[in-house]
Parts: structure tokens; sequence; C-alpha cells
């Protein structure tokens, strides 16, 4: 059996730089990088090494000894145990500074790109009650404090309502008040967790995946719309009758309420049929002129404030007259082609799911817009040169692919296609530093703008403007 190798422990160290996933850096004295979880620049602290590479370490604070300036008070009392909201304790103008040195370090480090094209940070217009959707857990074993661990008095099993400690798949962190959405929220929350407890309805076991109530997802729209989604892991109609009714007599202003039977062990709800109870069948939202109708598996922004102000960024960097031919990737519900309709020629937006796309044509035509055209498949396998002859050759690409970034396939269709302009819209500046760097063949970067969509997290969403060089 092998020596289990001692810990590693460092003291004193002064977190000078901010990485990836919010982790503060430093460089030691060895010259290896330090990522440092929960740590910002200024922070003094001491830390245990959880991981050794070659060329760096990972390590957690065993102890701030000397806080950074730019810390304040978190506003949250579940702050520190919940998985979200991790930079509750920056200051928010902080918080704006570091994901753009975030932004600004991948794209200049990977993709080559510039300081003189870098725009200031766009803040969200509001940091707290911006989300519109959020998912809470029925668990039957609770997350405990530190303080409760050695306690033979406290029990971790117990029936609660929230959201899942970071990285304990099996307990949740029994949520009284969350800052993220506006009300009823809480209240809608709490009096679930109440009328559960009084009907006697089992929890969700995540360990053995039994008992009765697992999930509930809450949307909401700026127009005051609910909707609610509430996920059972057995199909008992009697059952789930009651507890529906005894919620809807309570909050009889809810909009929209699904339910969905999950027996699977997995959380994933859209491959399932979600079965309408009450109410409409979809809620309505509004981004500036555009209404937009949300179903139970509709993919939306979750800060609509803030999305209006990134599609007005991206009509900015557009620069449209209203004749050009725009292709609009990884398009979605089709919300930034719709956005962008009005002030463009035409418009042809492809997406992968075809859910997605059904949902971009029934907007299109609740909103009498006749210049767009959806197509539901693979961006790689959609976009090719028969593609473009077919719709003509586009003035502009705007461009806003998942985490994992554009397929190469994609990226060198866009060399060949040599639109006029480009616009980038990324919610992972390393994915999109590297599809930068393969189109710098082709395009100069003009301007990159880090835009704010999730205030106290390390999340964070960038868009650049590219423009084909003049040689070609």
């Amino acid at each position: 059996m092998g020596r289990r190798r001692k810990p590693i422990f460092l003291e004193n160290l002064t977190v000078t730089g901010i990485a990836d996933k919010g982790r503060g850096l430093l460089r030691g004295e060895d010259g290896r990088v330090i990522f440092v979880e929960n740590a910002i620049p200024g922070d003094v602290v001491d830390v245990r090494v959880t991981k050794k590479k070659k060329d760096y370490l990972i390590a957690t604070p065993t102890r701030l000894v000397t806080p950074s300036p730019d810390r304040t008070e978190a506003f949250c009392q579940h702050y520190g145990v919940c998985g979200g909201c991790k930079w509750q304790h920056v200051q928010y103008d902080k918080q704006l500074a570091y994901k753009h040195e975030v932004v600004e370090t991948a794209l200049r480090r990977i993709g080559k790109v510039s300081a003189d094209v870098f725009l200031p940070p766009l803040a969200a217009p509001t940091t707290r009650r911006y989300r519109n959707k959020l998912e809470f857990s029925f668990c039957n074993k609770r997350w405990l404090q530190p303080e409760e661990l050695n306690n033979p008095d406290v029990s971790a099993y117990e029936d609660v309502l929230g959201f899942h400690r970071a990285g304990a798949f099996d307990k949740i962190v029994n949520i009284t008040e969350c800052h993220l959405m506006e009300e009823p929220v809480n209240p809608i929350r709490n009096r679930m967790r109440e009328i559960a407890h009084a009907q006697e309805l089992d929890f969700y076991d995540v360990r053995q995946n039994t008992g009765y109530l697992r999930n509930v997802v809450m949307r909401r729209t700026s127009l005051g719309q609910w909707m609610l989604i509430v996920v059972v892991n057995e199909d008992v109609p009697e059952r789930l009758r009651t507890y529906l009714d005894a919620i809807l007599a309570e909050f009889p202003t809810i909009t929209s309420l699904y339910y969905c039977i999950n027996t699977k062990v997995n959380d994933f709800i859209l491959d399932l049929p979600i079965e309408r109870y009450h109410g409409t069948e979809r809620i309505e939202e509004r981004l500036g002129d555009v209404r937009f109708t949300i179903g139970p598996k509709s993919f939306f922004q979750t800060n609509t404030g803030q999305a209006k102000n990134l599609y007005d960024e991206v009509l900015r960097f557009a620069a449209l007259t209203g004749t050009e031919n725009v292709y609009d990737l990884y398009t979605g519900i089709g919300s930034i082609a719709l956005y962008a309709a009005q002030a463009a020629g035409h418009v042809v937006g492809v997406e992968e799911i075809p859910a997605a796309i059904e949902d971009a044509r029934a907007n299109q035509a609740l909103n009498g817009i006749d210049n767009c055209t959806f197509y539901a498949g693979d961006v790689k396998d959609i976009l090719t040169t028969e593609f473009a002859e077919r719709h003509g050759k586009p003035d502009l690409v705007i461009t806003d692919p998942p985490r994992a970034g554009m397929h190469e396939r994609v990226v060198r269709m866009l060399l060949e296609l040599a639109a006029p302009r480009i616009v980038y819209v990324s919610c992972n500046p390393a994915t999109q530093a590297r599809d930068i760097g393969i189109l710098s063949e082709a395009y100069d970067v003009r301007q990159i703008r880090t835009v704010d969509m999730f205030p106290h997290t390390y999340h964070v969403e960038s868009i650049a403007l590219l423009e084909l060089k003049e040689a070609r």
C-alpha cells in the first residue's frame, strides 16, 4: 500500500491576481503559479495545497491573515454555504474589474489581441433579484454546518428544500431567503416546503432514488408572470393533485403550473413530458419591442434586464443599416435574431435543439417578423458552401456558441465565407480567444466588451467585433 503524502501548508501568501473560475493567483518562490480558491487580489492567506502539478498548485485557504481592501460584507445569510453568489464578499466595482481582467488576459494571451481594443465592462443594471429562472431541490438530507458535525443531537436527515452545496450531490442547503429572484419566490418556496411537511410527502433521497418530491423550477418575467414546474419521482395522481391544489390555493396568481414525473437517477427533465396542470401554456417576456413566449422547456437568458443591454451592444457592434444579410449561429430561441431583424435585411438562424427552433418560429409569428429563417441542426453540419449559396453570402455573422466554443469546422467555414464583420458573443473567454486566434488569419479584432450577466459570481460574458482584413 502506498504511503500517504503529507499535506503541504504555505503561509502568508499575498494574492496578486485573478484567474478563471474566480480563483486568486500568485507566483510562489519556486516560480510556480498558485491558484487559491475563494481568494481575491490583496488577500494575505495561509493555504493548504490540494493539487500539485509540475507548473502550478491549487490551494484552499486555511486562514485569512489580512483581508483585501476590495472585500465587503456579504448580504445573504446563506453566503459561503450554498453553491451560488460566491463573490458576495467582493465590492461590485471590483467584481467588474476582475471579470474584465479574466477576459483581457485570455484574449491577449491566447488570442493575441492587442490591449487597445478593450472597452470598459458593462455593469448589470441591478445586482440582486436579477434572475428570471431558479431551480430548487427537495432532499431528505441537509448540509450540516461545521459546528454541527460533531453534535450528537443534530442529524443530517431532515426534509429540506433549497440549493445543492457545491460538491455535495446528496445534500441540500435549506434556503429560507434567496436574493436572486423577485418576490414572491421566497414565500412560494417556503410554503411549498411547509405544505409538503403538512401532507407528509416524502422528500427525495439522491443516493437511493426514492422519495416523492424532487425539484421545483420557478420562472418569472418582467411582466409579472410566473411559471412553476413541480418534479416528482412517482406517478401518484391523487397525491400530486392534492399538493398542487394547495399551492394554487395560497398563490392563485401563478400564471402557469406544470408537473413532470422523473424516475431517472438524474435531474434532467428536458427529455421528459412536462404536463400542464393549471393556467396558460406559456408565459410572456419582452425585450425592447420584441415579445417572447416561454414554455417549460424554453431556453431564455436568465438575466432579462442585462440581456437587453447585451443585445443592444451586439447591434451597436453590428452597425446594421437595414439591408444586411445576417447569419445568427447558435441562435437558441432566436432571441438575438429576432432582436436584430428590425435593423437587418434578412436573418438566418441556426440552432441544434429542434424545440428551440420551434420557439423561435413561434416568436417570429407572434411579432409578425417576416425576414427571419430558422434551421434546426448542428451548426457544423448546416453551415456549408451549399448553405451559403442558397441563402447568400453573409454581410454579418453573429455567433453565440456554448462554453465549448465553435467547432473548428465552423471556424474554418467562417474563414471561407469571409463575411465583412463577425460579432462573437461568448460565455467562455478561453474558447472565444482560441477561436479568435484561428480567425485572425483573415480578421482583425476591433472591439471587445466584458458584459456582467451574473453579479456576485465569477461567470462572465464578452462580445468581440471582428472585421475582415482589407487585404482580402
